[in-house]
């Protein structure tokens, strides 16, 4: 079948101006919607069910709901600004309207009175954790047929739409190359248990000191919130224990400069540091000092895909480039999906111990 971009290559317009021209929105040249039809009808392509319903519908508007979370300017952090950029990127080639969303503290978004009441078309639901009262509205959502995705967080023997990273092989790679290194006493810092990506991340770590012959130490597991102030408040106990932790590996960016400001704080001098490796890749770790060593997730590249699946199904070819320019093409054939993930090795891990 003929993909709207293929129309749009032939018809020489944008992927946007096809889905106007096709849903019947907007002023729109003759001459522009008659090239539009014809490289359709050639192509014979025929728009999806849900792309038909977001023309029909009252809103037009694709929802996201962003996650409560205390003292946080969510829009400054990578991992938000990111996936929010790539979704809002492929919301627009599809001629869509995003409609942004916060939860409230203590409380569970009702998200099927915002399809009752045609506030929106389609959902994509960021940051959400494993909380029966979030899994229960959701689990509704999906009973009533709503079309919605999930990032970043996985839902075990549940039929949820989902988009993730592959956390387990990231997080096993960054501790392959500090064990490759010589590091044997390897602190991590992870974020709360009940995000199903910080458990994929431990497992991750088991598996790399599992296959360098090791054993994953409890004393040697830290826990933040993945914000930089969480990884200030582990540089107290991290600090204490210098001379027996060869490296620290953080399961973002800003907890790991977090912790590297936290020993600075205490006087640790920066040749003195342990091996760093921070997660996500963010913009951060390059001007970090020393530069940082992380894992790069396509945080942008999710986001589009998150809206690609919408609109085309569960099966379909999503062909994206990340913000920072990384080109590639993802085959989906199931409801999850997960994207590979990098290791990027900067100057704050790449020095072996000495033997």
């Amino acid at each position: 079948m003929a993909s709207r971009r293929e129309v749009a290559e032939l018809a020489g317009v944008s992927e946007a101006t096809v889905s106007r021209v096709l849903n019947g929105v907007g002023p729109i040249r003759e001459e522009t919607r008659r090239r539009v039809l014809e490289a359709s009808e050639r192509l014979g392509y025929v728009p999806s069910a849900l792309a038909r319903s977001f023309a029909r519908s009252k809103s037009g508007n694709l929802g996201v709901v962003l996650p409560y979370v205390p003292k946080a300017h969510l829009f400054s952090a990578y991992f938000f600004s990111e996936m929010l950029s790539g979704i809002g990127s492929k919301a627009r080639d599809n001629g869509l309207d995003l409609l942004v969303m916060f939860q409230t503290a203590g409380e569970v978004m009702n998200y099927t009175d915002l399809f009752r009441r045609q506030k929106i078309d389609a959902c994509i639901i960021l940051g959400a954790r494993h909380d029966q009262d979030e899994l229960a509205a959701m689990q509704q959502l999906d009973r009533e047929g709503h079309p919605f995705c999930v990032m970043n967080q996985h839902f075990a023997n549940e039929s949820f739409m989902e988009v993730d990273a592959d956390h387990v092989e990231g997080s096993r790679l960054a501790i392959r190359h500090l064990t490759d290194q010589g590091h044997r006493r390897i602190a991590f810092l992870n974020g709360p248990d009940s995000y199903s990506n910080s458990q994929d991340r431990l497992e991750g770590v088991r598996l790399g000191l599992h296959e360098a012959g090791m054993e994953l130490d409890s004393s040697l597991l830290f826990e933040g919130n993945y914000s930089r102030r969480s990884g200030i408040e582990a540089s107290a106990s991290i600090a204490d224990r210098l001379h027996e932790i060869d490296a620290v590996f953080a399961a973002n960016d800003r907890m790991a400069i977090g912790v590297m400001h936290g020993l600075r704080e205490r006087g640790v001098r920066t040749q003195d540091f342990p091996a760093f490796v921070g997660y996500d890749d963010s913009d951060a770790a390059e001007m970090a000092v020393p530069a940082l060593s992380s894992v790069r997730v396509p945080f942008f590249e999710m986001g589009e895909l998150a809206v690609s699946k919408l609109m085309q199904g569960t099966n379909g070819i999503a062909d994206a480039r990340d913000s920072k320019g990384y080109h590639s093409t993802v085959a989906f054939d199931s409801l999850r999906t997960l994207l590979p993930t990098e290791l990027i090795i900067r100057a704050s891990s790449n020095r072996r111990v000495e033997e």
